[in-house]
C-alpha cells in the first residue's frame, strides 16, 4: 500500500521454520505441482470429434451409399464437404483460442518461501503443502495459506464476488488467487493445485455443461424428414410389387429418393453462418470460443450478470460525505487524503485522493513525518505531518474505532453511519488533531463504482426481450443499490432463500446476493430446468462453474483465465456492451439458419413427392441418380450463400418453432410440387417428350424452382421488402449459368431447347410471385416472422 513505508519481514514461529528441499521434492512428486490441470484435447482428437455427431453421420451414410452404387466421384465430393465443415469450425474456434492465449499472457506468479531455513523466491507451481510463505502487499496469494503471524487485507473479489477487501488475522486462511491489498503476514500452505478453493471451483467447472439445443432441434427436423422418406420408399416398393416389378428395377429410384432426403450442405451452411457471425462480432470486441453458442445467445431469455467487475468497475468511489459539526466536506476529504498513501495500491486510498484532488487538495501541503498504512489488526491507517512548528495527526478507518479514538459520542455519528451503511456503502471514519487530542472530522461512504454504460446496456438487453438478473457474492444492501442504479427492477433474494429451494417464486427475484460459486451454478441449472435459455456473465473464478453450465457463458474483459476458459464468449472491451452486439448478430445468424432450413425442407419434400408421384403416374423415374447428385450440389452450394444474406433480426429471443417450420415447409412444398409436377406431366402427356429429355427438363425445372424459392423465403414479409446481398445474386447467376450450359449444351444429359428453358423460367417467376402472398399469410399464422 505504501511506497513510503518499510516493514521488516515477519519471522515464522521457532517451531515451524519450513520444509527442506528434500521434503518439498517428495511432496511435489506425491501431490503434483501447485497448478490446476487444464483439459486440452489433442488436435487430432479434436478434429475427429467433429465427425462424430448426428448430422455428420448422415453425410457419412451418404458416402457409403455412393460407394455401394459405384459413384466414387460423388462420394469423394461429399467427403470433401464433410472435411470442409470440420475444418471451418476447427479453424474458427482455433483463432478464438489463440486470441484468448494472448489475453492470458501475464506475469508469472512467484512465492517468497522458506526452504532449508532460508527465505527464497520460487515459482508458485513448486509450492507444496507444509511450505512456509511470506505474503505482503501487492502480491497474488500463490496457494491456500493459513496465517500464523501478522494480518492481511485481501481482495477476494475474483473468488467470492465481494467487492470490499477482507481483513484476515492469524488463524484465518488466505485463498489462492486473491490479491494482498495491505498488511504483511507469514503462514503455512495448507492446500495446493486442485485442492485449493480456486482448484475446487475449477473442478466444478469441469463437471458443468449444457446441451446443444441447435443440434437437438435439427436432428428432430431431419428425423421427421426421414420418416417421410421411409413412408415414400414403402409406397414405391408396394406399388412396384403390385405391378410385378423386381426390386432391382426400382433400386435406382429408391436410391434417388434416399439421396433427396439427405441434407448434404446443412452442416457446412450452419458452420459457415456461425463462423461469419463470429468474425463480425470480433470487430465489436467479442470472441466466440464455441460456435454453437451463437444459437444459444439468439435464444437467451435470462442473463444472470455478476456485479463486481461486470456491472461495476471493481473500483472504490466516494459516494457519501458527512462532515461532523464544525467541519466542511472539503475539510473531511482533506483529512482523509492526508491519511492515505498517494503512491500505494490501496483502492480506498486512490478513491479518497481522487475525490480530494477534485475539491482542490494537493499533496505535499505539509511535510510527512510518518505514515502507517491500513492495518487489519488496528482497523485504521494514520499519518503524522509537520505543519509549521507543530505535528498534525490524521487518521481514517473503521468508523467505531476512529470515533472512539477521537472521543466522539455515539449519538453524534452512529445515526449517520447507519444511513450510509443502509445504502450498501462501506463507512469510514476520519479524524485529525495533535498527538494528545483528536477530533472526529466526519464519515465517508464508499461503494464500488457502477460503469457509466451499464444502465443503457441493461435497458438495451431488456428491449431485446432478455431478463437481466444480478447474481453477486456481495451483501443484499450493496447489491440492491447497484441494481437500482443500473435499472434492474424487482426484489432482492435473501441468502437464506437462495441457499434453500430455488423452485417457485425464488427464481422470480431480480437480485441474488450472498451467493457462493456452487449457488451460481445451481441457480443457472434451475433456470434451465424451468425452460429458460440462460446467459451468465462474470469475471471471477467464482463465476466459472456457472459460465460453463450456462448455454451462453460470457467472460468480461477483465475476467480471470479460469472464467475465460469456461465461457463460450469472451468480451475484449470493458463492460457488457458486447452482449448487445452478440444478441443482434446471433439473431441474424439464427434467421439465416431458419431460412436455410425452411428452404432445405421444402426442397426435400417437393423432390421426394415428385419422384414418388411421377413414378406412380408414369412408371418412370423423374430423375436419374446422377441428375439428383448434380441438383443437390448445384443448388445446395448456391443456398449456402444465404449464410451471408441481409436479414432482419428479431426483437425477441429466438426459439426453434419446429412444428411451425414443418407445417410451413409441408404447405409450401405442396405448392411447389404443383408447379414441378405440372411441368413433368405436361412434358409427358402434352409434349410427349421421351424420358431422357423429360428428365433434363425436370432437372432444369427443379433448379429454377429452387432458385425462386430462395428469394421467396429469404424475407419473412414480401420478397421485395429488402434487397438481397450481391453475393447471393452472384451465386444464383453462377448456378443458373452452369445449369444453362449443362442443359442447353447436352453435357451429362440430353440437350434441352432454349425455348423450353426460357418458358420454364418465365413460368417460375410468375408462379412464385403469386405464391409470395400465401407465404406471408402462412408465416403470420404459424408465428414464423
Amino acid at each position: 500500500m505504501s511506497g513510503q513505508n518499510t516493514t521488516s519481514t515477519i519471522v515464522p514461529p521457532r517451531d515451524h521454520r519450513g520444509l527442506t528441499t528434500a521434503e518439498a521434492q517428495a511432496r511435489l512428486r506425491q501431490h503434483g505441482p501447485n497448478a490446476v490441470a487444464e483439459d486440452k484435447a489433442h488436435p487430432v482428437k479434436d478434429f475427429l470429434r467433429r465427425f462424430w455427431a448426428p448430422i455428420p453421420w448422415l453425410l457419412e451414410a451418404t458416402i457409403i451409399i455412393q460407394l455401394f452404387i459405384g459413384e466414387k466421384v460423388e462420394a469423394a465430393v461429399i467427403g470433401g464437404l464433410l472435411v470442409l465443415n470440420a475444418m471451418l469450425s476447427l479453424l474458427q474456434e482455433g483463432r478464438a483460442q489463440k486470441a484468448l492465449a494472448l489475453l492470458r499472457q501475464q506475469m508469472r506468479v512467484l512465492a517468497h518461501v522458506r526452504r532449508d531455513g532460508v527465505w527464497t523466491t520460487l515459482p508458485s507451481e513448486e509450492l507444496v503443502q507444509g511450505d512456509v510463505v511470506h505474503l505482503r502487499q501487492g502480491i497474488i496469494v500463490p496457494a491456500d495459506v493459513k496465517l500464523e503471524a501478522g494480518s492481511l487485507l485481501v481482495d477476494q473479489s475474483a473468488l467470492t464476488g465481494e467487492s470490499a477487501a477482507a481483513s484476515l488475522e492469524s488463524g484465518k486462511t488466505a485463498y489462492a488467487g486473491s490479491m494482498v491489498r495491505g498488511g504483511e503476514a507469514t503462514g503455512e500452505v495448507v492446500a495446493t493445485g486442485a485442492r485449493t478453493f480456486f482448484g475446487k471451483t475449477a473442478e466444478l467447472v469441469r463437471t458443468a455443461g449444457s446441451v446443444n439445443r441447435q443440434e437437438r432441434e435439427i436432428v428432430g427436423v431431419v428425423k421427421n424428414l426421414f420418416v417421410v422418406n421411409a413412408a415414400m420408399v414403402v409406397v414405391v416398393i408396394g406399388y412396384a410389387h403390385h405391378l410385378g416389378m423386381s426390386l432391382g428395377s426400382v433400386l435406382p429410384l429408391l436410391l434417388t429418393i434416399l439421396l433427396a432426403s439427405i441434407p448434404v450442405a446443412l452442416p457446412a451452411t450452419f458452420t459457415l453462418a456461425a463462423a461469419l457471425g463470429s468474425v463480425e462480432l470480433s470487430r465489436h470486441g467479442v470472441l466466440i470460443t464455441r460456435l454453437s453458442a451463437l444459437h444459444d445467445i439468439a435464444s437467451m431469455t435470462v442473463l444472470c450478470s455478476d456485479k463486481t467487475g461486470t456491472l461495476t468497475r471493481n473500483q472504490a468511489t466516494v459516494k457519501a460525505l458527512w462532515p461532523a459539526p464544525g467541519a466542511s466536506e472539503e475539510d473531511l476529504l482533506r483529512a482523509a487524503a492526508f491519511a492515505s498513501d498517494p503512491a500505494g495500491q490501496d483502492p480506498v486510498d486512490g478513491a479518497i485522493i481522487k475525490a480530494a484532488a477534485d475539491r482542490g487538495w494537493r499533496d505535499r501541503e505539509m511535510a510527512l513525518i510518518e505514515f502507517k498504512p491500513f492495518d487489519p489488526a488496528t482497523k485504521r491507517a494514520e499519518a503524522v505531518y509537520r505543519d509549521k512548528e507543530e505535528s498534525r495527526r490524521f487518521m481514517k478507518g473503521a468508523s467505531a474505532v476512529v470515533a472512539k479514538l477521537a472521543g466522539a459520542a455515539d449519538t453524534l455519528w452512529q445515526p449517520q453511519a447507519e444511513i450510509i451503511a443502509g445504502r450498501g456503502q462501506r463507512v469510514l471514519g476520519v479524524a485529525e488533531g495533535t498527538a494528545g487530542q483528536m477530533r472526529l472530522v466526519g464519515l465517508i461512504g464508499l461503494e464500488d463504482a457502477v460503469r457509466e454504460d451499464s444502465k443503457s446496456i441493461v435497458s438495451a438487453i431488456r428491449d431485446a426481450g432478455v431478463r437481466t438478473v444480478m447474481v453477486t457474492g456481495d451483501n443484499a444492501l450493496t447489491a440492491r443499490s447497484v441494481a437500482e442504479q443500473v435499472g434492474i427492477p424487482g426484489n432482492a433474494c435473501s441468502p437464506d432463500k437462495l441457499h434453500g429451494d430455488l423452485s417457485g417464486d425464488a427464481l422470480d427475484c431480480s437480485v441474488f446476493a450472498g451467493v457462493f460459486p456452487e449457488d451460481k451454478f445451481r441457480l443457472v441449472r434451475d433456470f434451465q430446468r424451468r425452460g429458460e435459455v440462460v446467459g451468465m456473465s462474470g469475471d471471477g473464478v467464482n463465476d466459472a462453474p456457472a459460465l460453463r453450465q450456462a448455454e451462453a457463458g460470457i467472460a468480461v474483459a477483465n475476467a480471470t483465465d479460469v472464467a475465460k476458459a469456461a465461457a463460450a464468449m469472451v468480451l475484449t472491451r470493458p463492460g457488457l456492451g458486447g452482449v448487445v452486439a452478440a444478441i443482434e448478430a446471433s439473431r441474424l445468424v439464427f434467421q439465416r439458419i431458419i431460412t436455410y432450413t425452411l428452404n432445405m425442407l421444402i426442397k426435400k419434400i417437393e423432390i421426394m413427392a415428385l419422384l414418388v408421384i411421377g413414378f406412380l403416374a408414369t412408371g418412370h423415374n423423374a430423375l436419374t441418380p446422377l441428375l439428383m447428385v448434380l441438383f443437390l450440389f448445384l443448388n445446395d452450394f448456391v443456398t449456402m450463400s444465404l449464410s451471408t444474406d441481409r436479414m432482419q433480426y428479431s426483437r425477441h429471443p429466438n426459439r426453434w418453432n419446429t412444428r411451425g417450420i414443418l407445417l410451413a415447409a409441408a404447405a409450401l412444398a405442396a405448392c411447389k410440387l404443383v408447379f414441378s409436377l405440372g411441368i413433368f406431366l405436361c412434358g409427358y402427356h402434352v409434349l410427349h417428350l421421351d424420358m431422357p429429355h423429360l428428365q433434363t427438363m425436370i432437372f432444369a425445372t427443379l433448379i429454377l424452382s429452387a432458385q425462386a424459392g430462395i428469394y421467396l423465403l429469404r424475407e419473412r414479409g414480401h420478397f421485395w421488402q429488402s434487397p438481397p446481398r450481391l453475393l447471393l445474386i452472384g451465386s444464383s447467376l453462377l448456378g443458373l449459368g452452369v445449369v444453362a450450359v449443362l442443359a442447353l449444351g447436352g453435357i451429362l444429359m440430353p440437350a434441352l431447347s432454349a425455348s423450353f428453358f426460357l418458358a420454364v423460367a418465365g413460368a417460375a417467376i410468375v408462379y412464385f410471385s403469386c405464391l409470395d402472398w400465401l407465404k406471408v399469410w402462412l408465416f403470420g399464422r404459424l408465428n414464423l416472422r
